[in-house]
């Protein structure tokens, strides 16, 4: 088994029709930026019901038709936050959590200590979040939160801490694929190459990605000397 194996983000896509939430962290084969990407899908009307908004640098899920809303709990919350020199993306409302964290002089792992998997049995969906820090240079951290058993009796929390390499990122997504239950994701994030072009990077994602299940795409490219960043949105509920 090759550990080091790295591959197109859209041949994985490709072999899965439903991955369901997924985050992507890494850094531009140039070495100049550091790159991330969210996207979210769904099998149900009210999972599908949702787009992406961009407010003030933050990504929000919203109701695309808020009449068709059944349960808000877990498919509406703010995905992508900043805090000082640090970016936040997660799958749900843990962006808040690991937030204030932060601002109280805390980090990730001490906020993911008070969470756990989503309440959503029989799938139990693991909890995915990612942190850019920006502090002097780039890193980033990943963790997956996931249940112990099939019960939800417990949960088991594994971070990931990453040093930056050019045309290398991080995948990590709530399911192997399909199924009922839907089966959580195993192992540790997968190897995924990062190109220069935001533009290639987010077509290969959104194209690759089962047309029927995906709903939102978000990617942003930050250059790490400037700050300068360029983002691309895609919602397929217009």
């Amino acid at each position: 088994m090759n550990v080091y194996k790295t591959d197109a983000i859209s041949d994985l896509l490709k072999a899965k029709s439903y991955p369901g939430r997924g985050i992507v962290i890494g850094k531009s084969a140039d070495g100049q930026s550091a790159v991330f990407a969210y996207f979210i899908m769904g099998r149900s009307e009210n999972s599908r019901n949702r787009v992406f908004v961009e407010k003030e640098g933050a990504i929000f899920t919203e109701p695309h038709d808020y009449s068709k809303v059944s349960d808000p709990s877990l498919i509406i919350y703010s995905a992508i936050r900043e805090i000082s020199d640090k970016v936040i993306v997660t799958n749900g409302d843990q962006t808040d959590t690991i937030y204030d964290a932060i601002s109280r002089g805390g980090d990730m792992r001490e906020a993911l200590r008070t969470r756990e998997f989503e309440p959503d049995a029989p799938n139990l969906t693991p909890r995915i979040s990612g942190v850019l820090s920006f502090d002097g240079g780039y890193s980033y951290e990943m963790s997956i939160l996931k249940s112990s058993d099939p019960e939800g009796t417990g949960c088991n929390r594994y971070f990931y801490e990453y040093t930056p390499i050019s045309g290398l990122g991080h995948f990590l997504h709530t399911y192997i694929d399909d199924g009922n239950p839907l089966p959580t994701f195993s192992g540790e994030p997968e190897r995924v190459l990062i190109p220069n072009s935001i533009d290639e990077l987010a077509d290969g994602i959104w194209t690759s990605l089962n047309p029927e299940n995906k709903i939102s795409l978000y990617v942003r490219y930050i250059n790490i000397e400037t700050g300068k960043s360029e983002s691309r949105l895609f919602n397929k509920n217009k």
